[in-house]
Protein backbone atom coordinates (compact mmCIF):
# COMPACT_ATOMS: atom_id res chain seq x y z
CA UNK A 1 0.00 0.00 0.00
CA UNK A 2 1.51 3.65 -1.43
CA UNK A 3 1.39 6.23 1.13
CA UNK A 4 -1.42 8.72 -0.09
CA UNK A 5 -0.11 11.75 -2.54
CA UNK A 6 -0.58 14.42 -0.30
CA UNK A 7 1.47 18.08 -0.82
CA UNK A 8 3.21 19.30 1.91
CA UNK A 9 1.59 22.24 3.71
CA UNK A 10 -1.51 21.65 2.63
CA UNK A 11 -4.36 22.61 5.74
CA UNK A 12 -5.26 19.49 7.93
CA UNK A 13 -8.27 20.84 7.20
CA UNK A 14 -8.24 18.66 3.42
CA UNK A 15 -7.86 15.32 5.15
CA UNK A 16 -10.26 12.96 4.22
CA UNK A 17 -11.48 12.06 7.78
CA UNK A 18 -11.66 9.69 10.51
CA UNK A 19 -7.90 10.10 10.01
CA UNK A 20 -4.71 10.70 12.64
CA UNK A 21 -3.09 13.65 12.85
CA UNK A 22 0.06 14.09 14.91
CA UNK A 23 1.28 17.96 16.07
CA UNK A 24 4.78 17.39 15.50
CA UNK A 25 5.49 20.44 17.67
CA UNK A 26 3.84 18.92 20.58
CA UNK A 27 5.66 15.99 19.83
CA UNK A 28 9.25 17.51 20.20
CA UNK A 29 8.38 19.15 22.88
CA UNK A 30 7.01 15.24 24.85
CA UNK A 31 10.67 13.83 23.39
CA UNK A 32 12.39 17.13 25.11
CA UNK A 33 10.59 16.49 28.34
CA UNK A 34 11.46 13.03 28.97
CA UNK A 35 15.05 12.60 27.66
CA UNK A 36 16.15 15.36 29.02
CA UNK A 37 15.30 14.38 32.10
CA UNK A 38 16.57 10.80 32.03
CA UNK A 39 19.53 12.59 30.66
CA UNK A 40 20.49 13.81 33.71
CA UNK A 41 19.99 10.72 35.56
CA UNK A 42 22.08 8.98 33.25
CA UNK A 43 19.24 6.39 32.37
CA UNK A 44 19.21 4.97 29.30
CA UNK A 45 15.68 4.97 27.29
CA UNK A 46 14.56 2.51 25.36
CA UNK A 47 11.19 3.52 23.81
CA UNK A 48 8.45 0.73 23.19
CA UNK A 49 7.47 1.24 19.30
CA UNK A 50 4.02 -0.48 20.54
CA UNK A 51 2.46 2.94 20.75
CA UNK A 52 3.73 4.48 17.45
CA UNK A 53 4.49 1.09 14.91
CA UNK A 54 6.46 3.30 12.79
CA UNK A 55 10.22 3.32 11.53
CA UNK A 56 9.41 6.86 11.20
CA UNK A 57 8.84 7.96 14.62
CA UNK A 58 11.56 5.08 15.60
CA UNK A 59 14.50 7.20 14.63
CA UNK A 60 12.83 10.54 15.77
CA UNK A 61 13.18 8.99 19.05
CA UNK A 62 16.42 7.49 18.32
CA UNK A 63 17.49 10.67 17.50
CA UNK A 64 16.57 12.46 20.71
CA UNK A 65 18.79 9.81 22.42
CA UNK A 66 16.93 6.64 22.76
CA UNK A 67 19.51 3.89 23.19
CA UNK A 68 17.52 1.28 21.44
CA UNK A 69 14.07 0.28 21.05
CA UNK A 70 11.31 -2.51 22.02
CA UNK A 71 8.84 -3.97 20.25
CA UNK A 72 6.36 -6.71 21.45
CA UNK A 73 6.79 -9.56 18.03
CA UNK A 74 8.76 -10.58 16.05
CA UNK A 75 7.05 -9.35 12.98
CA UNK A 76 7.38 -5.75 14.40
CA UNK A 77 11.38 -6.13 14.80
CA UNK A 78 11.06 -7.24 11.15
CA UNK A 79 9.66 -3.93 10.17
CA UNK A 80 12.10 -1.96 12.36
CA UNK A 81 15.08 -3.82 11.07
CA UNK A 82 13.87 -3.45 7.68
CA UNK A 83 14.46 0.00 8.22
CA UNK A 84 17.46 0.47 9.34
CA UNK A 85 17.03 -0.19 13.19
CA UNK A 86 19.61 -2.51 14.38
CA UNK A 87 19.26 -2.35 18.44
CA UNK A 88 15.99 -3.88 19.35
CA UNK A 89 14.27 -5.82 21.99
CA UNK A 90 11.29 -8.06 21.28
CA UNK A 91 9.54 -8.10 24.68
CA UNK A 92 7.03 -10.55 24.57
CA UNK A 93 8.41 -14.69 24.85
CA UNK A 94 8.53 -16.19 21.68
CA UNK A 95 7.62 -19.99 21.41
CA UNK A 96 7.39 -22.50 18.73
CA UNK A 97 9.02 -23.60 15.75
CA UNK A 98 7.53 -21.06 13.32
CA UNK A 99 8.34 -17.96 15.85
CA UNK A 100 11.95 -19.33 16.54
CA UNK A 101 13.03 -19.98 12.79
CA UNK A 102 11.64 -16.54 12.12
CA UNK A 103 13.59 -15.22 14.43
CA UNK A 104 16.63 -17.11 13.70
CA UNK A 105 16.19 -15.69 10.18
CA UNK A 106 16.28 -12.44 11.87
CA UNK A 107 18.51 -12.44 14.00
CA UNK A 108 21.16 -13.68 11.34
CA UNK A 109 21.19 -10.18 9.34
CA UNK A 110 20.85 -8.17 12.66
CA UNK A 111 22.32 -9.70 15.27
CA UNK A 112 21.68 -6.70 18.07
CA UNK A 113 18.42 -7.86 18.32
CA UNK A 114 17.88 -9.25 21.90
CA UNK A 115 14.51 -11.75 23.35
CA UNK A 116 13.44 -12.21 27.15
CA UNK A 117 12.25 -15.86 28.05
CA UNK A 118 10.70 -16.67 31.48
CA UNK A 119 11.08 -20.63 31.33
CA UNK A 120 13.87 -23.48 31.22
CA UNK A 121 12.07 -24.76 28.38
CA UNK A 122 12.03 -21.32 26.74
CA UNK A 123 15.50 -21.58 26.87
CA UNK A 124 16.15 -25.08 25.91
CA UNK A 125 13.91 -24.48 22.84
CA UNK A 126 16.07 -20.71 21.87
CA UNK A 127 19.32 -22.87 22.14
CA UNK A 128 18.06 -25.18 19.45
CA UNK A 129 16.47 -22.90 17.12
CA UNK A 130 19.46 -20.95 17.97
CA UNK A 131 22.15 -24.00 17.45
CA UNK A 132 20.43 -25.28 14.09
CA UNK A 133 20.59 -21.80 12.63
CA UNK A 134 24.23 -21.07 13.55
CA UNK A 135 23.37 -17.78 15.35
CA UNK A 136 23.71 -16.31 18.91
CA UNK A 137 20.52 -15.10 20.97
CA UNK A 138 20.88 -12.09 23.21
CA UNK A 139 18.71 -12.91 26.07
CA UNK A 140 17.36 -11.29 28.80
CA UNK A 141 15.31 -12.70 31.78
CA UNK A 142 11.47 -11.50 32.06
CA UNK A 143 10.29 -11.02 35.67
CA UNK A 144 6.86 -10.78 37.02
CA UNK A 145 7.27 -7.74 39.26
CA UNK A 146 3.29 -7.92 40.53
CA UNK A 147 1.53 -7.60 37.16
CA UNK A 148 0.69 -11.69 36.98
CA UNK A 149 1.00 -11.70 33.26
CA UNK A 150 4.25 -13.24 31.98
CA UNK A 151 8.05 -13.70 33.49
CA UNK A 152 9.11 -16.09 35.82
CA UNK A 153 9.14 -15.18 39.83
CA UNK A 154 11.64 -13.50 41.15
CA UNK A 155 14.21 -15.39 43.92
CA UNK A 156 15.22 -18.81 43.18
CA UNK A 157 12.92 -19.54 40.01
CA UNK A 158 14.83 -16.89 38.07
CA UNK A 159 18.25 -17.82 39.49
CA UNK A 160 17.42 -21.30 37.80
CA UNK A 161 16.93 -19.96 34.73
CA UNK A 162 19.52 -17.79 34.46
CA UNK A 163 21.70 -21.06 35.27
CA UNK A 164 20.11 -22.65 32.71
CA UNK A 165 20.80 -20.10 29.93
CA UNK A 166 24.68 -19.63 30.77
CA UNK A 167 24.86 -23.28 30.12
CA UNK A 168 23.98 -23.14 26.68
CA UNK A 169 26.45 -22.47 23.78
CA UNK A 170 24.11 -20.37 21.49
CA UNK A 171 22.70 -17.79 24.56
CA UNK A 172 23.99 -14.77 25.51
CA UNK A 173 23.02 -13.28 28.99
CA UNK A 174 22.36 -10.14 29.10
CA UNK A 175 20.14 -9.11 32.41
CA UNK A 176 16.64 -9.00 33.14
CA UNK A 177 13.58 -7.08 32.32
CA UNK A 178 10.06 -6.69 34.80
CA UNK A 179 7.32 -4.81 33.65
CA UNK A 180 4.97 -3.21 36.28
CA UNK A 181 2.01 -2.99 33.79
CA UNK A 182 -0.08 -2.84 36.72
CA UNK A 183 0.33 0.11 37.96
CA UNK A 184 0.92 2.21 35.05
CA UNK A 185 -2.65 4.22 35.07
CA UNK A 186 -3.26 4.18 38.48
CA UNK A 187 -4.79 8.06 39.47
CA UNK A 188 -3.43 8.13 42.61
CA UNK A 189 0.07 9.35 42.61
CA UNK A 190 1.18 7.99 45.83
CA UNK A 191 -0.34 4.46 45.53
CA UNK A 192 1.64 4.18 42.25
CA UNK A 193 4.67 5.15 43.51
CA UNK A 194 4.31 2.73 46.08
CA UNK A 195 3.39 0.02 44.21
CA UNK A 196 5.71 0.93 41.47
CA UNK A 197 8.70 0.49 44.37
CA UNK A 198 7.46 -2.77 45.53
CA UNK A 199 7.63 -4.32 41.89
CA UNK A 200 11.03 -2.73 41.72
CA UNK A 201 11.74 -4.53 45.27
CA UNK A 202 11.31 -7.54 43.68
CA UNK A 203 13.32 -6.86 40.53
CA UNK A 204 16.33 -5.00 42.16
CA UNK A 205 16.40 -7.99 44.98
CA UNK A 206 16.60 -10.77 41.77
CA UNK A 207 19.01 -8.93 40.57
CA UNK A 208 21.40 -8.53 43.72
CA UNK A 209 20.74 -12.49 44.14
CA UNK A 210 21.95 -13.18 40.11
CA UNK A 211 25.02 -11.23 40.82
CA UNK A 212 25.75 -12.73 43.89
CA UNK A 213 25.58 -15.99 42.18
CA UNK A 214 27.78 -14.88 39.51
CA UNK A 215 25.72 -13.53 37.06
CA UNK A 216 27.01 -9.93 35.17
CA UNK A 217 23.54 -8.11 35.11
CA UNK A 218 24.34 -5.25 32.55
CA UNK A 219 20.81 -4.25 31.73
CA UNK A 220 18.14 -4.05 33.80
CA UNK A 221 15.11 -3.07 31.95
CA UNK A 222 11.54 -1.57 33.04
CA UNK A 223 9.24 1.59 33.66
CA UNK A 224 6.94 2.69 31.47
CA UNK A 225 5.40 6.46 30.44
CA UNK A 226 3.59 6.06 34.83
CA UNK A 227 6.11 5.02 36.60
CA UNK A 228 9.68 6.03 34.81
CA UNK A 229 11.15 8.44 37.22
CA UNK A 230 10.55 5.70 39.87
CA UNK A 231 12.13 2.58 38.39
CA UNK A 232 15.24 5.24 37.35
CA UNK A 233 15.65 6.01 41.03
CA UNK A 234 15.12 2.31 42.05
CA UNK A 235 18.26 1.47 39.95
CA UNK A 236 17.25 0.13 36.34
CA UNK A 237 19.65 0.53 33.70
CA UNK A 238 17.21 1.65 30.91
CA UNK A 239 13.27 2.74 30.59
CA UNK A 240 10.72 1.55 28.28
CA UNK A 241 8.21 4.28 28.10
CA UNK A 242 6.04 4.59 24.61
CA UNK A 243 3.02 6.62 25.27
CA UNK A 244 4.30 9.70 26.19
CA UNK A 245 5.23 10.93 22.58
CA UNK A 246 1.61 11.13 22.08
CA UNK A 247 -0.17 10.37 24.89
CA UNK A 248 -3.78 9.37 25.72
CA UNK A 249 -7.42 9.81 27.70
CA UNK A 250 -5.94 7.26 29.89
CA UNK A 251 -2.68 8.47 30.50
CA UNK A 252 -4.25 11.75 30.94
CA UNK A 253 -6.01 10.89 33.52
CA UNK A 254 -2.96 9.08 35.58
CA UNK A 255 -0.58 11.91 35.34
CA UNK A 256 -1.91 15.01 34.31
CA UNK A 257 -0.18 17.13 31.90
CA UNK A 258 3.10 15.99 32.17
CA UNK A 259 3.28 15.43 28.42
CA UNK A 260 1.62 17.15 25.84
CA UNK A 261 -1.45 15.74 23.88
CA UNK A 262 0.04 15.57 20.07
CA UNK A 263 -2.03 13.25 18.56
CA UNK A 264 -5.89 13.01 17.77
CA UNK A 265 -8.56 11.22 15.46
CA UNK A 266 -10.18 13.92 13.32
CA UNK A 267 -13.85 13.30 12.37
CA UNK A 268 -16.92 14.30 10.11
CA UNK A 269 -20.37 15.01 11.68
CA UNK A 270 -22.27 13.16 9.29
CA UNK A 271 -26.15 13.57 10.58
CA UNK A 272 -27.70 15.72 13.53
CA UNK A 273 -30.85 13.80 13.76
CA UNK A 274 -31.50 16.04 17.03
CA UNK A 275 -30.15 19.11 19.13
CA UNK A 276 -28.64 17.37 21.33
CA UNK A 277 -27.49 14.87 19.21
CA UNK A 278 -24.80 14.38 16.64
CA UNK A 279 -23.91 11.05 14.79
CA UNK A 280 -20.00 11.31 13.28
CA UNK A 281 -17.94 9.22 10.86
CA UNK A 282 -15.63 7.15 13.44
CA UNK A 283 -16.97 4.12 15.40
CA UNK A 284 -15.00 0.68 16.35
CA UNK A 285 -12.89 0.92 13.52
CA UNK A 286 -12.00 4.23 14.46
CA UNK A 287 -11.03 4.41 17.88
CA UNK A 288 -10.34 1.29 20.71
CA UNK A 289 -12.76 1.03 23.34
CA UNK A 290 -10.69 -1.18 25.83
CA UNK A 291 -9.74 1.55 27.85
CA UNK A 292 -13.15 3.39 27.72
CA UNK A 293 -14.94 6.08 25.47
CA UNK A 294 -12.37 8.72 23.05
CA UNK A 295 -12.78 12.34 24.76
CA UNK A 296 -13.79 14.93 22.38
CA UNK A 297 -10.93 17.46 22.69
CA UNK A 298 -12.14 20.95 22.40
CA UNK A 299 -15.73 20.58 24.07
CA UNK A 300 -16.14 18.85 27.68
CA UNK A 301 -19.47 19.07 28.08
CA UNK A 302 -19.77 16.63 25.22
CA UNK A 303 -19.27 13.17 25.34
CA UNK A 304 -18.48 10.47 22.79
CA UNK A 305 -19.75 6.59 21.99
CA UNK A 306 -19.45 4.75 19.07
CA UNK A 307 -22.62 3.71 17.25
CA UNK A 308 -21.11 0.72 15.52
CA UNK A 309 -18.16 0.42 12.75
CA UNK A 310 -18.29 3.16 10.95
CA UNK A 311 -20.74 5.57 13.28
CA UNK A 312 -20.11 7.53 16.76
CA UNK A 313 -22.93 9.42 18.87
CA UNK A 314 -22.09 12.78 20.39
CA UNK A 315 -24.24 13.46 23.19
CA UNK A 316 -24.30 17.08 25.15
CA UNK A 317 -25.83 17.50 28.84
CA UNK A 318 -26.73 20.95 27.89
CA UNK A 319 -29.85 21.67 25.63
CA UNK A 320 -27.71 21.85 22.48
CA UNK A 321 -24.61 21.37 20.88
CA UNK A 322 -23.28 23.96 19.06
CA UNK A 323 -22.16 21.96 16.13
CA UNK A 324 -23.55 21.01 12.69
CA UNK A 325 -23.41 18.51 9.75
CA UNK A 326 -19.96 18.84 8.17
CA UNK A 327 -18.17 20.36 11.20
CA UNK A 328 -15.20 18.62 12.29
CA UNK A 329 -14.29 17.66 15.57
CA UNK A 330 -10.91 16.28 17.49
CA UNK A 331 -10.87 13.28 19.49
CA UNK A 332 -8.63 12.04 22.32
CA UNK A 333 -8.59 8.16 22.08
CA UNK A 334 -8.57 6.35 25.38
CA UNK A 335 -5.56 4.11 24.66
CA UNK A 336 -3.34 5.38 22.22
CA UNK A 337 -1.87 1.30 21.35
CA UNK A 338 -4.94 -0.09 19.92
CA UNK A 339 -6.57 2.95 18.21
CA UNK A 340 -2.91 3.61 16.25
CA UNK A 341 -3.51 -0.19 15.09
CA UNK A 342 -6.99 0.41 13.32
CA UNK A 343 -4.83 3.07 11.15
CA UNK A 344 -2.69 3.43 8.17
CA UNK A 345 -0.94 6.96 8.16
CA UNK A 346 -0.23 9.56 10.48
CA UNK A 347 -0.62 12.88 9.25
CA UNK A 348 2.02 14.59 10.77
CA UNK A 349 1.77 18.93 10.69
CA UNK A 350 2.79 21.73 12.52
CA UNK A 351 0.69 24.72 13.15
CA UNK A 352 -2.07 23.42 11.12
CA UNK A 353 -0.20 22.54 7.96
CA UNK A 354 0.79 18.77 6.85
CA UNK A 355 4.54 17.78 6.95
CA UNK A 356 4.92 14.58 6.62
CA UNK A 357 2.54 11.56 5.92
CA UNK A 358 3.84 8.52 7.44
CA UNK A 359 2.37 4.68 7.01
CA UNK A 360 2.11 2.82 10.01
CA UNK A 361 4.21 -0.35 8.94
CA UNK A 362 3.78 -2.16 12.12
CA UNK A 363 0.37 -1.95 12.37
CA UNK A 364 -1.38 -5.41 12.68
CA UNK A 365 2.04 -7.38 12.91
CA UNK A 366 0.90 -9.98 15.75
CA UNK A 367 2.86 -12.53 14.56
Amino acid sequence: MSVPTIESGISIDLIDTPCLIVDMDLVDKNLNTLFSKFRERKVNVRPHLKTVKSPEFAKLLLAAGARGVCVAKVAEAEVMAEAGIEDILITTEIIGRPKLERLTRLISKHPEVKVVVDSILGVEAMQEAASNANVKLNVLIELNVGQNRAGVEPGEPALKVANEITKQGNLNFLGVQGYEGHVQLLTDESERKRLCCEAMEKLMSTVALLRENGHSIPVITTGGTGTSEYCADAGATELQPGSFIFMDGAYNRAIGNRYETALTLVSTIISKPAKNRCVIDAGFKSLSTDSGNAQLKAFPDISYRPAGDEHGILESSTESIALNIGDRVELIPSHIDTTVNLHDYYYCHRSGKIENVWRLEARGKVQ
